[in-house]
């Protein structure tokens, strides 16, 4: 297998002063791949340490997010995403920690492709169309609940070390960020990918993770959260039957549950969600050859 970084771009970096390098020294060499990430994907950020190199520990945020940096042989890396509304630019900083107890503090502007996507028409009975006025407490309630299960797996360390799964064999029907017109008026996008399936087929577990929620929501319907650490998350969505239960560990395609179509929807299938923290990504991301989160950095913990 070809060296998985071997396609990472250089930062455009700026050196904000703050101690151990001084002056006339040059700063680490920090990369990413994919070298243009869309709105609303995954990367990963890498910190090459020379040789003698004094940089004890990395620490650092992307839009926001904090980056869990491990260490590679060669220096540090970690998962990042950038939003789906990044225009063409997503903040970055990056903190060295030196063997001396001082640091240095790299910020940069890494560039954002703009993610193309369809519109989806659907006509659909109009308490789908738009949630009556008495669901509202419920609907932010669930939503909050959500949130807070996105922002825990930023204390959760890594829990995945091979390859990520499909968590269903059908085809995929609807992509992530498409916009959804309901009833001739765009009411949201879709912040994930539908997989087609029969009522009662198969659900399987995209990695090892921590089951964080099992939940019956307004929107997702019968829903599955795992807690994959270091700040991300996969969900499945719609579901007729759990099979884990809260604080269970699962693997890598593990049956988790059935193919149904609770929720908010119009027939059966599989909505599979993916977050990094707040952010919301395209979980085909995690499907891709040598994509970001299969170059988790560290040994399988």
């Amino acid at each position: 297998m070809p060296t998985p970084f071997r396609y990472l771009v250089p930062l455009a970096l700026c050196l904000v002063p703050a101690g151990a390098m001084g002056q006339g020294t040059v700063a680490p060499p920090v990369a990413w791949w994919p070298r243009l990430p869309l709105q609303g994907s995954l990367l990963r950020v890498v910190v090459r340490a020379p040789p003698g190199d004094s940089v004890t520990a990395v620490d650092g945020e992307l839009a926001g997010e904090p980056l869990h940096f491990e260490r590679l042989a060669d220096g540090f890396g970690a998962l990042g995403a950038v939003p789906f509304g990044a225009h063409d630019r997503a903040a970055a900083r990056v903190v060295l920690e030196h063997a001396d107890s001082t640091s240095d503090t790299l910020v940069a502007a890494l560039p954002v492709g703009r993610r193309r996507v369809p519109r989806e028409r659907l006509r659909v009975a109009p308490e789908f169309a738009q949630p009556p006025e008495s669901l509202g407490e419920r609907i932010r309630l669930e939503q909050e609940l959500v949130q807070e299960v996105r922002q825990r797996a930023h204390d959760t360390p890594r829990l995945w070390h091979a390859p990520f799964v499909r968590p269903n064999s059908g085809a995929v029907t609807s992509v992530f960020g498409v916009a959804r017109v309901f009833n001739e008026v765009l009411r949201s996008r879709h912040w994930g990918v539908d997989f087609a399936g029969q009522p009662g087929s198969p659900v399987h577990a995209a990695n090892r993770g921590l089951v964080a929620l099992v939940a019956d929501l307004y929107y997702s319907g019968t829903t599955i959260l795992i807690d994959h650490g270091a700040g991300l998350v996969t969900g499945y969505f719609h579901l007729s039957r759990v099979l884990v239960v809260p604080g269970d560990t699962v693997e890598a395609g593990q049956l988790i549950g059935l193919v149904g179509a609770s929720g908010r929807v119009t027939r059966a299938h599989l909505h599979w969600f993916c977050a990094y923290g707040a952010i919301t990504v395209d979980p085909l991301d995690l499907l891709r050859p040598n994509g970001p989160a299969r170059l988790a950095p560290g040994s399988p913990p």
